[in-house]
């Protein structure tokens, strides 16, 4: 997954290469510390790595995360200077935890299935964030994604919104933090449920005030704080993930789901 991550970001600022040395010169290729053929070799070495890399967990998982890299080229050459920004990232984030469990255990679990729903309102979230960040920049470009068409003030509203569904589907949805054998509830820190039960336990409340400090960055004028504010958002994001896994690994564990 970071080898596939990396060939998306290099294939990222190889085409926003010359918005880049406007908007942000401080970025390698406009700054002069990567040649923009350098730049490629990254993101077909790291694409071709990625996926040798999964191929021994199966061919189901080699195909999710050449989909997941399919949808993040897409908004790299084409998406992202549409209103359908959105897309590509509500689509991909679903996979990462599928892409992640195949790999780990060649199945996916029935309990994951509700995460879907909580990933693709959590990726929607995320892209107008990622907006947000850029939009005075988006603004001179001309790119019409959705804080740029709604105002700051507004898509702030929608992104906030978003983020509220996903974060109540995920605590009314997740597995729970304990699990039950032989009749008996087993608390989190122990047993069967043991550390998967606590991080189950902190990972969803840890991560909502994790994406509530960022979506208060995200309303600040100066674009460095935004930025922060988003990649807060983004790992308040992933702790939920984490949380969500670590109770669908709890309940594995103890009998109790597969």
């Amino acid at each position: 997954m970071f080898c596939l991550q990396v060939s998306i970001g290099a294939v990222n600022d190889i085409a926003d290469v010359e918005l880049d040395r406007v908007g942000k010169p401080a970025k390698p290729i406009p700054a002069g510390m990567v040649t923009v053929p350098v730049a490629r070799v990254w993101a077909i070495g790291a694409c071709a790595l990625g996926l040798a890399l999964a191929l021994p967990s199966g061919v189901p998982a080699v195909a999710v995360g050449a989909a997941g890299l399919g949808l993040g080229y897409l908004y790299d050459l084409s998406l992202s200077r549409t209103i359908l920004a959105w897309l590509p990232l509500t689509l991909a984030l679903p996979l990462v935890p599928v892409f992640a469990w195949l790999g780990a255990t060649g199945g996916v679990p029935s309990a994951l299935v509700g995460l879907v729903p909580v990933a693709l309102l959590a990726g929607a979230a995320l892209t107008v964030a990622n907006g947000l960040v850029d939009v005075e920049r988006d603004v001179l470009a001309g790119k019409p994604t959705i804080p740029v068409r709604l105002g700051r003030a507004r898509a702030w509203i929608v992104h906030a919104g978003l983020f509220a569904a996903a974060i109540t589907l995920a605590f009314v949805l997740a597995p729970a933090a304990s699990v039950v054998v032989g009749g008996v509830g087993v608390g989190a820190g122990g047993g069967p449920g043991g550390i998967p039960g606590v991080v189950r336990a902190v990972g969803l409340p840890l991560g909502t005030v994790v994406i509530v400090a960022g979506a208060g960055l995200l309303t600040a004028a100066s674009q460095g704080l935004r930025e922060r504010g988003w990649e807060l958002e983004g790992v308040g994001t992933a702790a939920i993930g984490i949380g969500w896994l670590a109770g669908v690994a709890a309940l594995s564990s103890g009998g109790a789901g597969s």
